[in-house]
């Protein structure tokens, strides 16, 4: 009895020093600057985004929030890099689907998803577009399905890197159009744009977000928008299922990671910071403008919407065929 009482004590006394070291972790947190890990190059909606959440992050906790570029091998020297980092809070990576698309495009990567990653938040969703450069004979997307088809393999598309959402997008395209294109990866959507722009390449998938103002100057032309409904900042064009290529959606979304075992009460923290900044009325008018959709979730809900990302992701490599290299 004595014994057991002891024990008792022990487990009491446990759980109390844990629920301590739990709040204290929150109440504590941070106190020092925090990096955010982007593992794509600069100027892509990720690393813009990363830059708008660390400066209201910034504001919100009164500690430096540092946004590092870890770009290469379709986000996995970034991604690793988060993954082997400290799990204290301290450092935090920012994802898109490209990393649950590298579950199944890339299967003997140096770290798994869902095991070596603590879900903190989405952030936002914005439609794709598909432009092609003016020099490209076709004024509509069924005219690019029958250029494509008349030559097989010889246009050509680019995107941000292999396993990117711009990369799936045009996988799931060909795959739905049944035509063939080739696929012609980038270290970034930055350097990927601007050979499309240039004529070096003729088309790619990219954020509406970024692209909006080309299209608009005419730089490119827009031929369909990648969501289920026309988009708010382009609505003059519209989406590819719209124009017979049966269900097609495809867009990007982001959201912040952080290494497992990192403390709950630092991820909810985060989480109720993320989700306060992006329900704000002024920054939801601001990303409408830009075409992008607040993504508010609960650390439950954004874990298993990972789960289903990976798993649909999972699907539209296997039907495409889509390989990494």
């Amino acid at each position: 009895m004595h014994d057991k009482s002891w024990l008792f004590v022990a487990c009491v006394a446990a759980t109390t020093l844990g629920a301590l070291s739990s709040a204290q972790a929150q109440q504590g947190y941070p106190n020092r600057p925090v990096k955010i890990i982007v593992p794509f190059a600069a100027s892509g909606p990720a690393d813009n985004y990363a830059r708008f959440m660390a400066q209201r992050l910034q504001d919100a906790l009164g500690q430096p929030f540092v946004v590092d570029n870890k770009p290469g091998a379709g986000s996995i020297i970034g991604t690793d890099a988060a993954a082997k980092s400290p799990a204290d809070g301290y450092t935090l990576l920012m994802m898109s689907n490209t990393q649950t698309v590298n579950e199944s495009l890339i299967p003997n990567k140096p770290f798994n998803l869902l095991k070596d990653f603590a879900p903190i938040a989405p952030i936002n969703y914005s439609d794709l577009v598909l432009v092609v450069n003016p020099a490209v004979a076709a004024n509509s997307l069924q005219d690019l399905i029958k250029l494509a088809k008349a030559n097989p393999g010889k246009l050509n598309y680019a995107s941000s890197g292999n396993g990117t959402p711009y990369h799936m997008a045009g996988e799931l395209f060909k795959h739905m159009a049944d035509i063939q294109m080739t696929h012609i990866p980038y270290k970034g959507s930055a350097a990927a744009r601007t050979d499309v722009l240039s004529g070096q390449v003729d088309m790619m998938f990219d954020a509406v977000t970024t692209m909006t103002e080309n299209i608009k100057a005419g730089k490119v032309r827009g031929l369909a928008t990648t969501g289920r409904a026309r988009s708010s900042v382009v609505p003059d064009v519209p989406t590819v299922s719209e124009q017979g290529v049966g269900k097609y959606e495809a867009v990007i979304w982001l959201g912040l990671m952080a290494p497992v075992g990192t403390p709950d009460a630092v991820v909810n923290r985060l989480n109720s910071e993320v989700n306060k900044i992006i329900n704000s009325s002024e920054v939801k008018t601001a990303w409408a403008k830009q075409g992008a959709v607040p993504m508010s979730m609960t650390v439950p809900a954004f874990t298993k919407y990972l789960a289903e990302d990976v798993a649909k992701w999972a699907t539209i490599v296997k039907v495409s065929g889509a390989k990494a290299d």
